[in-house]
Formats: structure tokens, sequence, C-alpha cells
């Protein structure tokens, strides 16, 4: 009997088609960041709109995009920036170019022998655009093969 109740389980379970799972995202026009300058060892924050550039000590840095979350969901900022740095020579030398996390700064944060830049949050958006999550949908386990008991031998008869 337990067979047969575990063996209709898996089949319910392989007949269950997974969703795909959405994540909202809200576009937003201005991202804000924090530098230090390591020389006079202050912390400037600045904001700068998209694809507006805005001048950090040596660098320009101009944000892309800047991503956050709603407020329902768990938040996940993020912006593409590219940081371009003037020579001495007064040319421009890209440094980055990439996303930022706003809840990870040592992982694609700015650094550099004189000035850091990282994320600090996205501000100004009010409208959420649904996203496909781009992960594979979970499959259901394969259902067990039904085991059917052995047939008993037939009884022989007494001559």
């Amino acid at each position: 009997m337990i067979r047969w109740v575990l063996a209709l389980y898996f089949v319910a379970l392989g007949m269950v088609v997974p969703e795909m799972a959405f994540a909202d995202k809200i576009s937003n026009p201005i991202a804000i960041f924090s530098g230090l300058d390591k020389i006079t060892g202050r912390i400037i924050s600045f904001e700068a709109a998209i694809d507006e550039t805005v001048e950090f000590g040596a660098f320009l840095v101009t944000p892309r995009v800047c991503f956050t979350r709603p407020i329902t969901q768990q938040q996940n900022t993020t912006a593409f920036v590219e940081v371009d740095e003037i020579t001495a020579a007064g040319q421009t030398k890209r440094l980055f170019g990439g996303w930022i996390f706003a809840s990870s700064p040592g992982l694609h944060g700015v650094e550099h022998p004189i000035y850091d830049v990282w994320l600090i949050g996205c501000k100004g958006g009010t409208v959420v655009t649904p996203e496909l999550n781009t992960t594979a949908p979970v499959q259901a386990p394969a259902p067990l093969p039904l085991q059917t008991p052995p047939a008993k031998p037939a009884a022989k008869k007494k001559s």
C-alpha cells in the first residue's frame, strides 16, 4: 500500500510544471556614489544622473543604468558604471567599465592608489518593470519505477 501511495505522489509531482520566477526591477535616473580620497582621508558622497559624467578627483564617473528592486523583494541595487582617469598628461584612460553592486562594494568597487569609488544606491525611480529570471527552472525528480510483488507459484496438486 505504501508503495502505491509513494508512486502516486511521485507521478503527481512529475506532472507539476514549475513556474518561471520573475524579478522586478526599477530603473532609476540617479545613481548615488561614495568616493574615498586616500590622501586627505575624506569620504565624499556624490550623485550622478544616468549618462552624466561627474568628476571626483582625477576620476570621471559615468553611470549608464541604475537598478533597484521593489520593497517587497530582496534588495539588490546595481549600476553599470564607466570610470575614466585623467592622467597627468591630460589624457583620459578607462579604468573600469562594468556592474557595481551596492550590497558588495568590495566585489566590483573601483580601487585605485589614490581614489576608491563605490555605489551607495539609486533614487528617483518609480516604474516597476518585470524581468524574467534567466535561471533554469527546477525539474521535479523522476518518479520511482513501480514494483509489482513477485507472483506466487501455483500450488501443486497432489495426485
